[in-house]
């Protein structure tokens, strides 16, 4: 009898249909989520030319394509791990595909029906691959931290074990070594070592043109750039009249003005400086030295050489950039390209700078391509014609100045005779192209030299690949998810393969705006992406207040308000806790990922009340209220119209944050994190102010934890937390991304101890709102354990219990559980290590979650399973109330646990196993 087939949408019905037959239906949650993952190397070619391969990061799948003169045929596409961002072939017929969301890398054979034959578990949120040394092993760079480096299967594996996040001094960058040849037979595969980087997070991989040398580039390393706190800058605005604080002398006041135009005083705030390498001090813009104030070193080491046969570093690269997203290696000279971004956060202010000098409108950071070259470092401004002093609004400024200007760039290749660089310019939709000599000697004129940048399609370029023997350049466009063809002879676009997107429509349309400085910017370099890097962090603090702004109200309901101006009679500057400060200090950048239930945005939550008006709830008119940065920051001569900033609005309140890679995977918190969340959520209170009487809150109390209403931390309120302004409540879904900053002066406020010379340290910016504290242990001796007002607070253990809150915040809920996206390939010889973590997806994919941004009660997750059978790979979604599995055939008869895992014995016939988002599991798993 012929099989029934169905389609996509019967397929779906047939699922739902089955799951009521089954038992109750569960919430219906989106069918796609948008995490925003940044791509790293989307697109390589096979060592014979004959294969391209392209990386379909909303798709979860990689593409292959059989290259002809005629141009691309799509040969095969196989589904990986969630959210892909890198490929590497090793040799013609096995490529390697980096999954960013789901801490995996995917082998993929090509040889019989393309499949993913194992694979391997690493860190968390891997980036990028390369092979190289002698022995072809596989780097790839992931973040220190994750759940599969501590996993019993890698002890004895150098390198593996406990990430220290809460230890000073250690490095936050790691790359996991693998040799293909001898991946074991454990869970995820075994690394040969796991090598620790003295960076915060790596990105970018290269490999030296002997294949000896394999260098790794920190993501957002920082430009030796930190924060004083507050309290240590002196009371008043005088800058030259020195104090004494905590028995530290420090040398002034805030630079000032000490009032906005309309003459109200201004909050005092702490301060952003910037280390003087040629004076070794720490200075501010008025070049005072505030080295007693900063306990820590920042060595900025940017790029790291490492030994690809020895597996140790060599050598390390310091003020490579501030932002470093991908490299390349010359393949005659052995330089090393690395295009970044250098940040200007040291610079004070948005807007015109009428009320007094330089700002950061129009100026936020600089594109640049820094070439390293026999140990030198050389930074090349891309877009050195750009005058920053004129404005878009004044007299001289020059509008076809964009025209020559590149923004973002991300992926580079260059040329077999080592003489042309081209570097996709994302936020341009150009590939920039340049003379190697001119840009190392830093001789070109991005005027003239802008002749020969190729305007590309679409949108987003993000990947490139050089076909030399077809005088093609393939170039990755994100924004409409697309391989183009480029003709190099004619610099023009022949051809295009468009990939399959399941993003919503609001989703694809709205995200150019956050990326295209072409558009939306006065200069062509700047964009909101510029600071928000996929839209998430830099990483940096920015003082971006204005003088001549006006003070506006806030609208929000906060706690402990009451108690405000008598603490602190000068509360926000004017002494009125109902005031939004235009000079509100230096301010960390927040992520604008997970906003849709966190009510207004920034750290005050100042965008409550801006150009579309005023509500103290509602995320959507605060998002469309940042309309204004596209003038004060990105230095554009008029406002987006109302349906651009709508469409970024309805895309960035869809992007999601990723699962917490610190929690336990079953959900379970540890017996440290227990005992914090037993205090932060039980009957003690944590503020030192009576219960019962209005004023005292638990932990709980305040930071609220209800997933059912979206609140990870907080339920957008503001409150008074003994400091010089008002802020709002913040969520703590992405605390552990802040750790790496270790050293604080004593001050009054905190009860923590001076931490002493704390040396070198990988970040500048640590936790709350300015980034001057190092650690949430530091935070809560001062917020959570003050003392109480007359009524005692006696606690057995304070420093055990604020360790244990820490670990707790670290591995903080969020609106995913942490299964999400883990997966595993069960073979013919790994069966005995893998099937306990089979057992594992299957258990969490019958346990209940709530979560507001699904729905509601779902599941943890859906599991999708994917075998070779018969020629194709046959796609699987397990249905938990049946105990089995549905098949994508159209059929109605299920399949056992017992009965899929037996197809794996067959060689050939690998399963993969996927813990997809709630809502993802039938597009994923069966309308393929």
């Amino acid at each position: 009898m012929t099989p029934l087939r169905l389609s996509g949408i019967q397929k779906s019905l047939l699922v739902v249909l089955a799951l009521v037959a089954f038992g109750p239906a569960l919430a219906a949650p989106p069918s796609f989520l948008t995490f925003e993952s940044g791509q790293v190397r989307p697109l390589a070619m096979s060592p014979d030319g004959s294969r391209l391969f392209a990386v379909n990061t909303p798709d979860n799948s990689v593409s292959v394509f059989k290259v002809e003169d005629s141009g691309l045929t799509l040969q095969a596409k196989v589904t990986v791990g969630l959210e892909p961002v890198a490929v590497a072939p090793r040799g013609n017929d096995e490529v390697w595909v980096v999954n960013h969301l789901s801490d995996s890398v995917s082998v993929v054979s090509l040889t019989g029906t393309p499949r993913v034959v194992r694979t391997l578990l690493v860190g968390d949120e891997p980036r990028d691959i390369v092979f190289a040394g002698p022995k072809g092993r596989a780097f790839i760079t992931t973040a220190h931290r994750g759940q599969h480096r501590t996993h019993a299967s890698l002890a004895g594996v150098p390198g593996a074990g406990d990430p220290q996040l809460t230890t000073p001094g250690v490095g936050r960058a790691d790359v996991w070594v693998f040799d293909p040849a001898s991946l074991g037979t454990t869970l995820g595969g075994t690394p040969v070592r796991i090598l620790n980087l003295f960076g915060d997070t790596p990105r970018a991989l290269t490999v030296s043109p002997d294949g000896r040398t394999v260098y790794a580039a920190v993501f957002k390393s920082g430009n030796q750039t930190t924060a004083v706190l507050e309290e240590l800058v002196c009371e008043g605005f005088n800058p030259y009249l020195p104090c004494l604080v905590s028995g530290g002398i420090y040398p002034g006041g805030s630079p000032g003005p000490e009032t906005n135009h309309q003459g109200v005083p201004a909050p005092e705030v702490a301060l952003i400086v910037k280390y003087d390498r040629q004076f070794s001090q720490w200075r501010d813009e008025l070049g005072r030295n505030w080295n007693n104030a900063i306990r820590f070193n920042l060595p900025d080491q940017d790029v790291f050489a490492i030994d690809a046969d020895g597996l140790t570093q060599k050598e390390a690269f310091a003020h490579v950039g501030t932002t470093l997203f991908n490299m390349v290696t010359n393949p005659v000279t052995g330089t090393v390209y690395v295009s970044n971004t250098e940040a200007n956060n040291h610079v004070r202010f948005e807007g015109p700078g009428v009320f007094g000098g330089t700002t950061v409108q129009g100026h936020l950071a600089e594109t640049r391509i820094t070439a390293i070259l026999a140990g030198t470092v050389m930074p090349r401004h891309l877009n050195k014609h750009l005058d920053y002093a004129k404005l878009a609004s004044e007299p001289g400024f020059d509008p076809t100045a964009k025209a020559h200007s590149l923004a973002t760039p991300l992926d580079m290749v260059v040329s077999r005779d080592g003489r042309t660089l081209y570097v996709a310019a994302y936020g341009s939709s150009k590939v920039g192209v340049f003379d190697t000599q001119a840009l190392e000697s830093d001789s070109f004129d991005p005027r003239l030299n802008s002749g020969a940048y190729i305007p590309v399609s679409g949108g987003g370029p993000s990947g490139l690949v050089l076909d030399e023997a077809r005088g093609r350049l393939y170039v990755m466009t994100r924004f409409d998810n697309a391989v183009k063809v480029l003709d190099l002879a004619t610099r023009t676009e022949v051809g295009q393969q468009v990939l399959f997107n399941p993003e919503p429509v609001s989703v694809v349309q709205g995200r150019p705006v956050l990326y295209d400085a072409a558009t939306f910017s006065a200069n062509g370099e700047a964009s909101c992406s510029s600071c928000h890097i996929f839209g998430d962090m830099d990483d940096l603090a920015w003082d971006l207040g204005n003088p001549d702004d006006d003070v506006t109200q806030n609208p929000i309901s906060g706690r402990l308000l009451a108690t405000a101006t008598l603490l602190k009679p000068h509360i926000n500057g004017s002494g009125k806790v109902s005031d939004f400060h235009p000079m509100k200090g230096p301010m960390t950048t927040q992520t604008m990922r997970g906003m849709s239930t966190s009510g207004p945005m920034h750290w005050r939550g100042d965008r409550a009340n801006g150009f579309f008006g005023v509500s103290g709830s509602d995320p959507n008119l605060s998002f469309m209220n940042f309309i204004v940065a596209f003038e004060g920051l990105l230095g554009r001569a008029s406002k987006p119209t109302l349906t651009e900033m709508q469409r970024f609005t309805d895309f960035q309140l869809q992007v999601v944050l990723p699962p917490n890679p610190v929690r336990n995977l079953d959900n379970s918190l540890t017996a440290a994190q227990q005992r914090g969340l037993n205090f932060y959520a039980g009957s003690r209170r944590s503020d030192g102010l009576p219960l019962g009487e209005g004023l005292g809150f638990t932990c709980e109390g305040c930071h609220r934890l209800d997933p059912s209403k979206g609140f990870y931390g907080t339920d957008g309120q503001v409150s008074f937390e003994n400091i010089p302004q008002i802020v709002k409540i913040p969520h703590l879904r992405n605390l552990y991304q802040k750790v790496g900053m270790f050293g604080n002066a004593n001050t009054p406020f905190f009860m923590a101890p001076d931490s002493g010379w704390m040396g070198n340290q990988v970040r500048g910016f640590g936790m709350v709102h300015d980034g001057a504290v190092d650690t949430i242990a530091r935070f809560l001796s001062a917020i959570v354990f003050i003392p109480s007002i007359g009524v005692g607070f006696p606690l057995s253990n304070p420093d055990g219990t604020r360790r244990d809150v820490e670990q707790l915040m670290l591995a903080f809920d969020t609106d995913l559980a942490p299964i999400v996206g883990q997966q595993v390939t069960l073979s013919s010889t790994n069966a005995a290590s893998v099937g306990p973590r089979i057992d594992l997806l299957l258990q969490r994919a019958r346990t209940p979650f709530t979560s507001k941004i699904l729905g509601g009660v779902v599941k943890e997750c859906e599991l999708v399973a994917k075998v070779a059978l018969g020629g194709r790979v046959k796609g699987f979604l397990y249905n938990p109330t049946g105990n089995a599995f549905i098949p994508d055939d159209g059929t109605t008869t299920t399949v056992s646990d017992a009965t899929l895992r037996g197809y794996a014995k067959t060689v050939g016939q690998e399963i993969t196993y996927t813990c997809v988002p709630p809502g993802s599991g039938a597009r994923i798993g069966l309308n393929r």
